[in-house]
């Protein structure tokens, strides 16, 4: 989710040698964005004319987490995802409530494996009680997934990593910016979590870690070990005020990102978090996922 106020801009790129390259690899992934949005064309892609595929394509799994799709139902967030060719989702409970029957998640389940979409993790997940940690511990079980992306209160860190070891169930904590007073920054959670049991990570959000002071890329590198899962998208500048843009557009150096997840041989998924215009989403989102695989192929 996304929060901005005011407070004077701390870093605004200046043109450099680096910045010309994310300029000229933004432009050429236009034909990525347009691409994805047109599974036909996005095929023609990745394929050569004799319908081999071409090696190292892309080289991350890409994602979508939930949140991206608040203003649309199950259908339709399906039907945009088969659109943009993107086949994981961390899902949200406006599409799948957490007190929901086992029956009801069978069904959606059912519809997302019809659709070709796997869901690799629930949430995010705010969890202020014990009873809200062991809801979605028991949620994630039925769901049938290994890692819940979740934002537990500091004070029941402790109760999550037993059930974390109960039931060998990954916690990803997700920083959420500079207005968060639990998690402002990957390090707010790191330095709670670094002696816990290693199934305690990191969900990084990076647009909330720029405007946290924070560069990704850094945090990719220095908290390795504990990055388990990545919402992706740009915002305009490192401050607090910054607001969301397209993936490529905004103060954020994917380059650098890209290269600092190759050096940490990042295995999890990528998962987009388009917050713009999100009543009209689909060309924003067909944009964020051309320029980020672009950037690989680049």
């Amino acid at each position: 989710m996304y929060f901005a106020s005011s407070t004077p801009n701390l870093y605004t790129p200046k043109p450099t040698t680096m910045n010309t390259r994310r300029n000229f690899l933004q432009k050429a992934s236009f034909g990525f964005a347009a691409a994805a949005a047109l599974p036909s064309l996005g095929n023609a892609l990745t394929q050569h004319a004799d319908g081999k595929a071409i090696e190292g394509a892309s080289s991350f799994t890409l994602g979508f987490a939930g949140y991206s799709f608040v203003k649309f139902d199950l259908d339709k967030s399906i039907a945009m995802m088969k659109r943009l060719a993107v086949d994981h989702l961390s899902i949200k409970e406006f599409h799948l409530p957490l007190n929901s029957s086992q029956e009801t998640i069978d069904a959606v389940k059912k519809k997302l494996s019809d659709a070709g979409i796997k869901p690799y993790t629930v949430g995010v997940i705010y969890m202020r009680s014990k009873e809200a940690v062991d809801q979605a511990f028991a949620y994630a079980q039925k769901v049938g997934v290994s890692m819940i992306v979740g934002v537990p209160n500091a004070e029941l860190l402790g109760y999550t990593e037993e059930k974390v070891k109960e039931t060998n169930i990954r916690m990803a904590i997700h920083n959420h910016g500079p207005e968060d007073k639990l998690y402002p920054s990957p390090k707010d959670i790191y330095d709670r979590i670094k002696d816990m049991d290693p199934r305690m990570g990191l969900c990084v959000d990076i647009g909330h870690t720029l405007r946290a002071g924070v560069l990704p890329e850094k945090v990719i590198v220095e908290y390795k070990d504990r990055v388990f899962d990545l919402h992706i998208k740009d915002v305009t500048a490192m401050a607090k005020d910054a607001k969301v843009a397209e993936v490529g557009r905004g103060a954020i150096n994917f380059p650098a990102f890209v290269k600092s997840l190759r050096k940490i041989k990042y295995s999890g998924i990528c998962s987009i978090e388009y917050e713009k215009d999100m009543t009209d989403p689909l060309v924003g989102m067909a944009e964020s996922v051309g320029y980020f695989k672009g950037v690989q192929k680049g």
